[in-house]
């Protein structure tokens, strides 16, 4: 008991830490927002949810573009709150990361019981791995994602009522709409498990878990999805179809195992990297010994890096949609490498010291690289925001492809070029020929653009450039300034 009560008092420790390092590196670089455009598409929405009781992007049109609703939901009390949206964001994250630590320690204990040490390890590790505590305060749902996932495998393996493990995933797939394939695999599961008892009453027993499993899955889930059929026709937001219309050229042209490999790779930058021999002895034991409580999370890590591998074989953005792996990575690790007896008693020294060591430095890193995200979108986006609210009329229409911190801080109405709350681009969305003639029907006053994006557009005689940003950061790490340019038709007699 006195192990269980100093976990729970050092994982909110560690995460409070986590919190003031790299809010502390975000306010020395000059700035204090969010490292990623998304966030502040997600803080518009929670902002006109609140102001307006609306689920849109542009007041008065609702809107399917948030891939995140739960996220959306749990922002909007800071608008009707005397707290800023900023600090409540880092509130949320910080929060969601200390429950991540206790969750994967749950889920450690559960899944390699007889190991009374790796629970505390796995979860300190956790909460220190920088893509983590990146993600905690980027102003994204990506680590409530993370939380709910394990939340999810836990209790599921724990013995949870299937209806609440249900209401779990399904708040998951609110949380993102991969959230599903949790859905999928927790059947799976059951119907594996069926062979406990005669074969006929284990199949009804089986039969009765999926159902009160759909049922629990279902109830948050039906009113969003009436929402999405009423507004698009669609099942799923904007963002599940304009992300694979953008990125389908990549898909075409790559093989799927160097597509599975990059996506793969790409978590494991940073210490973890050290843990991979283990991972794949603790996978091997498992597999082989059949234990099914630790082959559900393998199989959730495998599923999500094939569906990314397959259908958004992206890595930017420090490979951001596969960061919910890296704590099963984490979790398999920590357990295998304990267990590396057969390894030389030299290596199992190195390892001991060089992995917290590598923990740290690339604890540290990260909030270096937080802070130089942060004052990317700041510098570039943020303040081009602000320059439309200042020089442009109220009711000016503007074409943007990063709509989140233009369209938070201009307040202006916005067409989407990247398809998240204008899904009609969606199909011609890499087609900048067809792009610019549909925003002169629309007609648009304003487009945004990065010209090295939309190198057609930016040389088209119908666009004039009358704002372009001089911050120096975005051109330092291999960008280009972002441009306004005003359209000339709307001065054609």
């Amino acid at each position: 008991m006195r192990r269980l009560s100093s976990a729970h008092i050092l994982i909110p420790l560690l995460a409070a830490l986590s919190a003031l390092l790299y809010l502390a590196y975000a306010v020395h670089y000059g700035f204090l927002g969010f490292p990623l455009d998304d966030a502040w598409i997600h803080q518009t929405y929670a902002r006109h949810l609140a102001l307006y009781r609306q689920l849109a992007y542009n007041p008065g049109e609702p809107s399917v573009g948030s891939t995140s609703p739960l996220w959306t939901l749990l922002l909007a009390p800071s608008y009707f709150l005397p707290v800023d949206h900023r600090l409540w964001a880092y509130l949320l994250g910080g929060v969601f990361l200390t429950l991540t630590g206790w969750t994967i320690q749950r889920l450690s204990s559960v899944v390699f019981p007889k190991d009374p040490l790796s629970p505390l390890l796995t979860g300190a590790f956790c909460i220190f791995e920088w893509h983590l505590a990146w993600a905690a305060f980027s102003g994204m749902e990506t680590i409530l994602f993370v939380f709910l996932s394990l939340l999810a495998m836990e209790r599921h393996l724990s013995g949870e009522r299937p209806f609440v493990t249900g209401l779990i995933v399904g708040l998951l797939t609110l949380a993102r709409p991969e959230g599903t394939m949790m859905f999928l695999l927790l059947i799976l599961d059951i119907l594996w498990r069926r062979k406990v008892g005669k074969r006929v009453l284990a199949w009804r027993k089986a039969g009765i878990a999926t159902a009160i499993l759909l049922l629990g899955f279902l109830l948050p889930l039906v009113p969003y999805v009436a929402f999405n059929l009423a507004i698009t026709g669609q099942v799923f937001p904007n963002t599940f179809y304009a992300k694979q219309a953008e990125y389908r050229d990549l898909i075409a042209n790559l093989p799927l195992w160097t597509r599975w490999a990059q996506v793969a790779a790409v978590t494991a930058v940073g210490a973890q990297v050290l843990l991979i021999p283990g991972a794949l002895y603790a996978a091997y034991k498992m597999v082989k010994l059949r234990r099914g409580r630790a082959v559900l999370p393998l199989a959730w890590w495998f599923l999500l890096v094939t569906v990314y591998a397959v259908r958004l074989p992206v890595t930017y953005q420090h490979g951001r949609y596969l960061i919910p792996t890296i704590p099963i990575l984490i979790l398999y690790g920590i357990w295998g490498t304990r267990n590396l007896s057969w390894l030389p008693r030299i290596a199992r020294q190195v390892l001991l010291i060089s992995t917290p060591l590598l923990l740290v430095i690339f604890w540290v890193r990260g909030a270096e690289q937080y802070a130089v995200d942060v004052r990317i979108i700041d510098s570039e986006l943020a303040m081009t925001g602000r320059w439309l609210g200042e020089n442009t009329a109220p009711q000016a229409l503007v074409a943007a492809h990063d709509i989140g911190a233009i369209g938070y801080f201009s307040e202006r109405a916005l067409v989407d070029t990247a398809g998240l709350v204008s899904p009609e681009v969606i199909p011609f969305i890499r087609d900048e020929e067809r792009l610019l003639a549909h925003l002169k029907e629309k007609k648009v006053h304003y487009v945004v653009i990065f010209p090295s994006w939309y190198p057609w557009m930016a040389n088209s005689p119908s666009l004039q450039a009358i704002y372009r940003s001089t911050s120096p950061w975005i051109v330092e790490a291999g960008g280009d300034n972002i441009v306004v340019y005003e359209t000339l038709w709307n001065h054609s007699p």
